[in-house]
């Protein structure tokens, strides 16, 4: 028999109790061995329910009880998050957890610290939810060059910008949509700014170069700017509005940004719709490889929690090795990364169009009918040229990047 730990009875931590013991013999046949919920740490009373009987209060009672192989981790935030698993992982107690903060400020310490004690660090469901990509990426994909990871890694704004789509709601009346069904949290703003989705990628980032990607080196841009004329000119182009983090690796020089981006029909990521997360993977030999499915949830990110814990189980005394030193990855600057960029500016063509072709030369027109604004397309250029142009111009509404294909 194998005894856990659960360090946290919310949404997430509630969620594994509950599969390990509706799913009981599934996991036992697939372990080897029986899973065992020895003691859940949590604050709060859980009167008449079944985790009272294995509540504790004090996290030492884990700690120094030797009988606990595994812990998983579903407290969230950093602190005291992280002095929790590091001294799990000191004991020989394997750690999994779903906290992508947690992992993406300090996975390369503590992935060091379990391989010193001959124990594990997993956390499959920091980044995907319930899509399977860590292990994938690590193992499956490990004999792969991996050119480029790009996705959309945050259920909650590709809701948003869904519901705006698909019934031209505004952006406020949208995110109280998602608040009052539990979509968003009560505080979205790591949510709409985009810094769920750079933890994210960091972390993806980090695994396939095998070092660390600062998520604070990552640029980062939000969606609370997005406003339904953006939508309208999207449309116009037989295209989205989707926010998606990305990492690309050309001639050996990494850049990572996340942002809004106007996403083709033809792309694998357009047809991404509400709370559904998707992450495309190129190979320099398998080409590209799609993964998709709930990214978030109480049980589907439980489920990704589980199958770490059935993993750690299998190799109690064994570390696996997964790699990612601590030294720093250096990301070219953001000001080279090179894209194409749809502008919209205050006035009219006649107003704009002698101007707009001495800052940006040629440019593709975009019309979604509006008589006090003009919209446009530029060729590829980098960032600094782009922001030097529209600060010549001095009327821009806003921009939005463009991803590719056709448009």
């Amino acid at each position: 028999m194998i005894n856990i730990s659960i360090l946290g009875y919310g949404t997430v931590g509630s969620g594994v109790f509950e599969i390990i013991r509706g799913n009981k013999s599934v996991i036992t046949e697939r372990t080897g061995q029986e899973i065992c919920v020895k003691s859940v740490l949590d604050l709060r009373d859980f009167p008449n329910e079944p985790v009272s009987e294995v509540l504790v209060h004090d996290f030492s009672e884990i700690e120094n009880d030797t009988e606990v192989q595994i812990v998983v981790e579903t407290m969230g935030g950093l602190h005291p998050a992280y002095e929790f698993v590091k001294a799990s992982l000191n004991k020989g107690k394997s750690v999994c957890t779903s906290n992508k903060a947690l992992v993406a400020a300090f996975g390369s310490e503590l992935l060091e610290i379990a391989a010193k004690n001959k124990c594990n660090f997993f956390f499959e469901a920091s980044v995907g939810g319930g899509i399977p990509i860590i292990r994938p990426l690590v193992t499956s994909l490990g004999q792969e060059e991996v050119e480029e990871i790009s996705g959309i890694l945050n259920g909650t704004t590709n809701y948003i910008l869904t519901e705006m789509t698909e019934k031209g709601t505004d952006f406020d009346t949208v995110l109280k949509d998602a608040q009052e069904k539990g979509y968003a949290e009560k505080d979205p703003t790591a949510d709409v700014e985009g810094h769920d989705a750079c933890r994210k990628i960091a972390i993806l980032a980090s695994l396939v170069y095998g070092a660390s990607v600062d998520f604070e080196d990552i640029y980062t841009e939000g969606i609370t700017k997005i406003t339904d004329r953006d939508i309208n000119y999207a449309k116009k182009l037989n295209a989205k509005i989707k926010i998606t983090a990305s990492v690309k690796n050309k001639n050996n020089k990494i850049s990572a940004v996340v942002a809004p981006r106007i996403i083709n029909s033809s792309q694998p990521l357009y047809s991404v719709d509400g709370v559904f997360n998707a992450i495309l993977v190129k190979g320099n030999m398998v080409g590209d490889v799609m993964f998709y499915g709930q990214g978030a949830g109480k049980l589907a990110t439980a489920s990704a929690v589980i199958a770490d814990v059935v993993e750690a189980a299998k190799n109690i005394g064994i570390n696996t090795g997964i790699f990612w030193k601590a030294d720093k990855v250096k990301l070219v600057p953001f000001e080279e990364s090179v894209s194409k960029f749809f502008v919209r500016l205050s006035g009219n063509i006649a107003d704009n169009e002698e101007k707009v072709e001495k800052a940006f030369g040629e440019v593709t027109k975009v019309d979604a009918g509006y008589n006090d604004e003009y919209g446009f397309i530029t060729a590829p250029m980098t960032e600094g040229e782009f922001c030097s142009a529209a600060k010549e111009l001095g009327n821009v509404i806003n921009r939005i990047r463009v991803d590719g294909g056709n448009i």
